[in-house]
């Protein structure tokens, strides 16, 4: 028998790699052709990448106005390859705005919709979750909390646990870590990870480098800062923003180890906290998106807390500098405050270790992706069953 069709789709650098992850967990389960959306990690595992994600991955409302004929042109390229090759399921990767109108597109033609990492719409237009209802067999929850969410909505749900749990690792000590890239290890170490999309950059860095200088200029103790460049930017443009004379680092392909080996992190908020929460460091969360996007996307948020790392918690475990708060005084000052030798930063960072560790239980247990994979097996199983 030929292997049997499957259409794999992620929208972002994250998505890419749960779904490289779910890819490569289907092939050791069953005899799987993969074809669909995603990345360099998708590719890498083995699927066939019809339409790459970076034509469609932006963040924002008005950015995606601009995007209109890329975002067109792909759904267009993977409707007419899923038509041509018949999968029995489509695995989809959160990245609600696109894949909720592919769901709607592939079920009238008879391809069942499994959502693999369910949106976040219990934070973000809730009632957008009757749409996963309509338009969705299955949906696999990475958070405890979202499998009441969407079973209350009626939506056939089932918790995994996080893919990250287990897979989020430093292969390096700090003093290898700083031999390797020439860092001083009694230095205060401070890395940054300012976002993984071209717009995040746009909105972020301008803020950080200045950020960065009053830190450098009111911190007492010697700083070393890195730079961890998200797959896909180009450095070069990167360091260009950066006054020469810095000496910043700017390390691709080794964000775990410059994580693992910083006194403190400012990330931006999305799947890079989960990854600094798992890891233990105690961070600094900041976000902007343009004043348009931000303006009409306010009524709509629906939670008191912007990362991912307090809303699993349900309380503030890490400082948010979210759109107008996210400005260089504000991030020097939490970032001087933590880094500092007085009491108060000191029993600050004590209480945020104690805090990320509860949300690294919250987590579930390893095997996130193994479990997804069993789910989907199942399901392709009882698909063929019934085909026959």
């Amino acid at each position: 028998m030929p292997p049997i069709p499957l259409l794999l789709s992620a929208g972002e650098a994250s998505g890419d790699m749960y779904a490289a992850r779910l890819a490569t967990a289907l092939k050791q389960r069953l005899d799987v052709a993969i074809f669909g959306m995603g990345g360099p990690q998708m590719r890498a595992a083995g699927v066939e990448i019809i339409t790459d994600y970076s034509e469609v991955s932006v963040v924002g409302i008005t950015e995606v106005l601009k995007r209109l004929p890329s975002l067109f042109r792909a759904m267009r390229r993977l409707v007419d390859e899923a038509e041509r090759r018949r999968p029995p399921l489509a695995i989809l990767t959160d990245f609600p705005g696109f894949h909720l109108r592919l769901a709607r597109k592939l079920r009238p033609r008879g391809i069942r919709n499994v959502y693999y990492i369910c949106p976040q719409f219990w934070a973000w237009r809730p009632w957008r979750v009757n749409l996963v209802r309509r338009r969705f067999a299955y949906a696999l929850c990475i958070f405890p909390f979202e499998e009441k969410f969407y079973a209350d909505a009626g939506v056939p749900v089932k918790f995994i646990g996080h893919p990250l749990v287990g897979n989020v690792n430093a292969t390096l000590t700090r003093e290898l870590f700083c031999k390797k890239y020439g860092l001083e290890e009694r230095s205060k170490i401070l890395t940054v990870l300012p976002g993984s999309r071209r717009g995040e950059i746009a909105h972020h860095l301008p803020v950080l480098v200045d950020a960065l200088l009053e830190i450098r200029q009111k911190l007492a103790s010697p700083l070393e800062i890195v730079i961890a460049v998200a797959p896909g930017l180009d450095t070069t443009r990167l360091e260009a923003q950066f006054p020469s004379d810095w000496h910043v680092r700017f390390i691709q392909d080794d964000t775990y180890n410059a994580l693992s080996a910083a006194d403190l992190a400012i990330v931006s908020s999305g799947t890079a906290t989960v990854e600094t929460a798992l890891l233990g460091k105690p961070m600094i969360v900041v976000y902007r998106l343009s004043p348009v996007t931000a303006r009409l996307a306010k009524p709509l948020v629906r939670t008191k807390f912007f990362s991912m790392v307090n809303l699993i918690a349900g309380r503030a475990v890490v400082p948010e500098l979210i759109q107008h708060d996210f400005t260089p005084q504000l991030v020097a000052k939490e970032a001087v405050s933590l880094l500092s030798a007085s009491e108060e930063g000191q029993r600050r960072m004590e209480e945020m270790t104690r805090g990320l560790a509860e949300v690294r239980r919250l987590l579930g247990p390893p095997g996130a992706v193994e479990r997804a994979a069993d789910e989907i097996a199942r399901l392709l199983v009882a698909a063929q069953s019934n085909a026959k």
